[in-house]
């Protein structure tokens, strides 16, 4: 028989849950600025020559939208000491997987690209940052 793993404490598990919610803003930020340059890709119709860099963008986005999921369920059982540690390591990852994208693409379109970005994150809503998030995406609640 197994042993029984002690639950963690509902003081400590709040208050690893409150240090990960925390994190809430900028994972919203990330993913709307995420959101921004896809879009644009696709209304400047690159994104059928999408280098392999951009893989990375998208899995980052993911990674995102799975934390503010599991953001919506406090009462989960989770390490949310694990899930805030990810979260922030993927965070940090985004500038420089966003600089990496954005360099190997030729300077005339990465400069057609960042202005394109700009325009259209300038018309994301905060609530954006909830699309494809079960229960929460403002368009299919």
């Amino acid at each position: 028989m197994a042993p029984r793993r002690s639950k963690p404490s509902n003081s400590r598990s709040n208050t690893d849950y409150q240090a990960a919610a925390a994190l809430r803003p900028r994972l919203e930020q990330a993913r709307l600025d995420l959101l921004a340059l896809f879009r644009a890709l696709d209304q400047l119709h690159l994104s059928q020559e999408l280098p392999d860099e951009l893989h990375e963008l998208f899995e980052l986005d993911a990674d995102f939208a799975e934390a503010l999921c599991v953001l919506d369920q406090p009462k989960r059982p989770l390490d949310w000491s694990a899930m805030k540690r990810d979260t922030l390591a993927s965070l940090e990852e985004t500038d420089s997987a966003r600089k990496h994208f954005l360099d190997s693409l030729p300077p005339k379109t990465r400069n057609k690209l960042e202005a394109r970005t700009h325009l259209v994150r300038s018309g994301l809503k905060p609530e954006d940052a909830y699309l494809l998030i079960p229960g929460r995406d403002p368009h299919f609640g």
